[in-house]
């Protein structure tokens, strides 16, 4: 199944999160629809962990298959199934563009990282996936720092995570250490995603 690339705010209140980071998609805090506002079905416990699992899977905007295989690499991992997963995720190049301000939403994030826009530790990287390490250095190349997109992300960034630090002059932001789980999601309850795959 390929990435979604649908309508994201229909899909933000279906799963009832905000997948832009903005909430303004939850003005109608509802399921879209006709009777989205009447409709109150009780989830069962597979619905409640499928509802998670595709929470956090829209929100790093990945495809089933890559979403499978990185939870498969996280329990390869010493330490918490649950908390290893969400780890790499938070640890993909694309996320990391977006948590440092370079990008408005994970999308452009993506996209900037696709066309070649964005180094690592001064090199080349356009794969969306790959997994910064602690100490790495994320940059632009020299001809995109001028970019209008980034200066407008930059200008409207409200927040930097403890985990990352940012040279406002180069452009460039360092991942200083692996994310905690408390700095991660609070809205996703990751143990249901691991009940979800170990049926």
């Amino acid at each position: 199944m390929a990435r979604y690339t649908g309508p994201r705010w229909k899909l933000s209140r279906r799963l009832g999160i905000s997948l832009s980071g903005t909430g303004k998609e939850l003005k109608r805090p509802y399921p879209p629809g006709e009777h989205g506002a009447t409709q109150r079905r009780k989830l069962s416990e597979y619905g409640l962990q499928l509802q998670e699992k595709q929470k956090l899977r829209h929100m790093y905007g990945l495809s089933e298959k890559q979403f499978r295989r990185t939870f498969e690499k996280a329990g390869k991992m010493t330490g918490v199934h649950g908390e290893n997963f969400m780890i790499l995720l938070e640890c993909r190049l694309d996320n990391l563009v977006y948590r440092l301000g370079l990008a408005r939403t994970r999308a452009q994030a993506r996209q900037l990282v696709v066309h070649g826009h964005v180094t690592v530790n001064g090199k080349k990287v356009d794969r969306p996936s790959y997994q910064v390490k602690p100490n790495d250095v994320i940059g632009l190349r020299e001809k995109s720092r001028n970019l209008d997109i980034v200066k407008e992300a930059l200008e409207n960034r409200n927040f930097l995570p403890d985990y990352l630090s940012f040279d406002e002059e180069k452009k460039e932001g360092t991942l200083t250490r692996l994310p905690e789980r408390a700095e991660l999601p609070s809205e996703i309850n990751e143990t249901l995603i691991v009940e979800f795959y170990s049926r």
